[in-house]
């Protein structure tokens, strides 16, 4: 059989480009529901409760699949695995659309959530089978791209679709993913490359998948229920999912001496160079980089009275400068390395902190217009942190093993996602309470505590920028070191 580094995918770029087309779909998702919950309320006469389930049901079950996900289409083919979560992400966002009552309609987010976790680890997996050196840093760029900019621009489109679908408006925002979703199908059965399954790698690790998805269930649980106390009720559940997840750890490793087949190879932190430092750099940002717009939605519709798409309108800014630095900085990454995503948490950090003192001191009419110089910077920022560090974190993982890798990256921005969005909106209802509704320091305090997150990461970049340069000297080509593992897996 011939390396794919000898005869490259013809289609490789239009097969990248309808994976993008699906992952933006689904991590959209993510955040574009959040503008419609109180019309999802209003016509189904929910409670406050249930309705949250919509947004953190989905983000739960995203969260839960992504691993499993990812080591499935390692074993039994990523573009199966792709084309059968596109299908089902389909169908469940059509039924999310037609859901009757608020109970069907959070079945339908779970069940949704599940087949865009199950799509998502094949993404990145793709890129790592389809691409080579700095194609793979331009593949990735535009894969960062689509992550950093889905998020930011999930406001956007939902409250767009809201003003222009009128009443009812809210299904359409599920509607919507249909035809773009049965597109993505077709074009994906024509162009996803038809390769062998990865050498016989046949065993799912059911110990560990029960492991891991109870750990990371029992940390998310209270985050996803604390609008409601679920905190307080149920604090109990982070020791125990710490523990789970230590016990999930000492599973593999015993997996591992037995030549058995883990779901997630502890050798990806401990021999894999870059995974376990760009790993713990995207959960930490993923803190400050999730939590700031819940807190932008707030100060602008609470405080400031914006209508949802006039909200998403006011943070496009770092929509537009991530997209644009992103797709750029995929092409610097094999040149700079590290360095490029230390300046890019300067700039990011000092964007959103800007705009934090803008917003506090700058009258309420004109401080969107002040800001969006500000938001520019921390999105162009954010464009040469969150590509590169995917970049420099998956390349030189084993083509046989990137979609459990890339479905525990991900997993560990949900993870820092999920801290974020139930840390920076509390940190605002608090400093509201306690201020008695001064929108303008509960917005300066919540963002401000976001950069500080963020400064946790660029802390572990500027380490990880000093250790890679002290051992620069010894290290051999990362695409020669794992160059055995190529053949024959997807």
């Amino acid at each position: 059989m011939h390396r794919p580094d000898d005869h490259p995918d013809p289609n490789r770029w239009r097969a990248l480009w309808v994976t993008l087309v699906a992952g933006f779909m689904t991590l959209l998702d993510v955040t574009i529901v959040a503008v419609a919950l109180p019309s999802v309320q209003r016509d189904l006469h929910a409670s406050a409760a249930s309705v949250q389930w919509v947004v953190s049901g989905y983000a739960l079950a995203f969260a839960l699949t992504l691993v499993t996900a990812g080591r499935i289409g390692d074993t039994f083919g990523r573009r199966r695995v792709f084309l059968a979560a596109l299908a089902a992400f389909v169908v469940f966002s059509a039924a999310a659309g037609a859901a009757p009552g608020i109970e069907l309609l959070v079945v339908a987010r779970l069940a949704q959530g599940v087949a865009a976790g199950s799509l998502a680890p094949q993404n990145s997996a793709l890129i790592q089978q389809l691409f080579r050196g700095a194609e793979r840093g331009r593949a990735f760029g535009l894969f960062g791209a689509t992550v950093g900019v889905s998020s930011a621009v999930g406001p956007v489109v939902g409250g767009l679709i809201l003003a222009l679908a009128g009443s009812g408006g809210w299904r359409w925002i599920f509607y919507v993913n249909v035809p773009v979703g049965v597109l993505a199908f077709v074009l994906g059965l024509r162009l996803l490359p038809r390769v062998a399954p990865g050498g016989g790698r046949q065993r799912l690790d059911p110990v560990g998948v029960v492991l891991l998805g109870a750990g990371i269930l029992a940390l998310m649980l209270p985050l996803v229920l604390a609008e409601g106390g679920g905190i307080g009720r149920v604090w109990w559940l982070f020791p125990a999912g710490l523990l789970l997840l230590v016990a999930f750890a000492h599973w593999e490793r015993w997996v591992t001496r037995r030549d058995g087949e883990p779901l997630l190879d502890p050798g990806l932190l401990t021999e894999t160079r870059g995974y376990a430092t760009g790993a713990g750099l995207a959960a930490l940002y993923f803190v400050g980089f999730s939590g700031v717009w819940l807190v932008f939605a707030l100060f602008f519709q609470n405080g400031l009275g914006y209508s949802p798409l006039l909200s998403g309108l006011a943070v496009t800014p770092f929509a537009v400068g991530s997209a644009a630095a992103a797709a750029v900085a995929g092409r610097l990454v094999e040149r700079l390395g590290r360095l490029l995503t230390v300046w890019g948490l300067v700039a990011v950090m000092a964007g959103l902190g800007t705009t934090a003192l803008l917003l506090w001191l700058v009258p309420s009419d004109r401080a969107v217009w002040f800001a969006a110089p500000a938001l520019l910077v921390g999105g162009l920022g954010s464009g040469c942190v969150i590509s590169p560090n995917i970049t420099m974190t998956l390349r030189d993982v084993p083509v046989r093993m990137a979609g459990a890798a890339g479905g525990a990256l991900q997993t560990g921005q949900r993870l820092g996602g999920a801290v974020g969005t139930a840390a920076l909106p509390g940190l605002f209802h608090l400093t509201l309470n306690a201020t008695h509704d001064d929108y303008r320091e509960a917005v300066a305090l919540s963002v401000g505590s976001g950069v500080a997150a963020m400064l946790c990461a660029l802390t572990v970049a500027v380490l990880d920028l000093r250790r890679d340069r002290s051992g620069r000297a010894g290290r051999c080509p990362p695409e020669r070191s794992h160059s055995h593992t190529h053949a024959g897996q997807g």
